[in-house]
């Protein structure tokens, strides 16, 4: 008896990853599929309309990235069944990092370009 309910039990055990697996494919699916959509379309008030220095269609993909990377960790790393200690040292480091490293970039790439456009370096590549 004990072998069949250990069979049962590894079963159910398997049927709920691989729904699990298929919930994660289906929403990061999902999430890719907006963002080559936004990519493709680029609808012109997203375009037009800008939020500190940078298009609103910019911080869109921004925003989406950083939420598949944080759910890519949630799930593929198994933090939904770890300590909240250790899901929030693990996964909002990377979020930090990950907004540093963007805020970085944004300001860095806005002051080259106002040096390109009114410093006196000219646009010679």
């Amino acid at each position: 008896m004990s072998a069949e309910t250990t069979t049962t039990e590894n079963k159910k055990k398997s049927s709920g990853a691989i729904k699990r697996i298929w919930q994660v494919f289906v929403i990061l699916s999902v999430l890719t599929i907006v963002e080559v959509v936004l990519g493709i379309i680029k609808p012109d008030f997203l375009v037009n309309t800008d939020i500190i220095n940078m298009h609103l269609l910019n911080w869109i993909f921004i925003i989406l990235t950083v939420f598949k990377a944080y759910y890519i960790t949630w799930a593929f790393m198994h933090m939904e069944h770890e300590t909240s200690g250790l899901r929030r040292s693990v996964v909002w480091t990377g979020v930090f990092l990950i907004s540093y490293l963007i805020a970085i970039l944004l300001i860095e790439g806005y002051y080259i370009y106002d040096v390109f456009e009114n410093g006196f370096v000219t646009w010679d590549f």
